[in-house]
């Protein structure tokens, strides 16, 4: 009973209270939201270069594969980014399922059956995020194990890319989940810099601003890829 008592009266360790704490999962899912924007930004522009030929997207894809190298053997860096983007998912996704129950159990009743004034992006948050976590299992198994993509081939990516996006309901699974992503962007950012303390009244214009050109250049630049193959343009 004694060691039961001195573990429960132990402190907590520094990462712990941050974690347990409502403020602290709100800075872990605006740090994890920043990671995940910076490989969005720089995973849509390596997706824009199939517009420019197999050669030129083939040649890009097998370049990701040699970062580091010779520090980093083939491939590392890649796997090094996708461990921290696994982490950044999950840390994000509990943090959002641990506050929401926070949200749920800290209203009274009346608030409960009260309809909330909120913007249809902040409406759409939870949603959104299951909607995307359920697309990445899909984007992977299709485009990087190759196990739902019947016509895919190890090491042309261009191709697989192709092949991927010539079936309709690949495009309109593809398609929505980029809608909701522009969504989550917009709302998301928005609420990363009220956490971080990056906003005020002045700068607010600003970051409304950024957050919505972001969701807009994410969103198409994303949907360009499949819309360039049902169009031909890509092909």
């Amino acid at each position: 009973m004694a060691l039961a008592t001195t573990r429960a009266d132990r402190p907590r360790s520094l990462i712990g209270f941050v974690w347990h704490s409502t403020v602290g999962k709100k800075a872990v899912m605006a740090a994890t939201g920043l990671i995940m924007l910076a490989y969005l930004v720089a995973h849509m522009v390596g997706n824009l270069k199939i517009f420019f030929g197999a050669g030129e997207f083939n040649h890009y894809a097998h370049w990701l594969r040699t970062i580091g190298e010779p520090i980093l053997h083939y491939e590392w860096f890649l796997w090094i980014l996708r461990v921290a983007l696994v982490v950044s998912v999950v840390l994000h996704g509990v943090a959002a399922y641990q506050l929401s129950r926070r949200d749920l159990a800290a209203r009274p009743a009346k608030y409960e059956r009260r309809r909330a004034r909120t913007s249809y992006a902040t409406r759409t948050m939870r949603w959104g995020g299951i909607i995307l976590g359920l697309f990445i299992v899909w984007h992977i198994l299709d485009l990087t194990t190759l196990t739902v993509n019947p016509r895919a081939e190890h090491g042309h990516p261009y191709e697989n890319l192709v092949a991927s996006f010539d079936r309709w309901y690949v495009n309109a699974l593809y398609i929505a989940a980029m809608l909701a992503l522009g969504l989550h962007i917009r709302h998301g950012f928005w609420s990363a810099a009220q956490t971080l303390g990056a906003n005020s009244p002045r700068r607010d214009r600003v970051f409304k601003a950024t957050a919505n050109g972001l969701a807009a250049l994410l969103t198409l630049g994303f949907v360009a890829v499949p819309i360039g193959v049902m169009t031909g343009i890509v092909s």
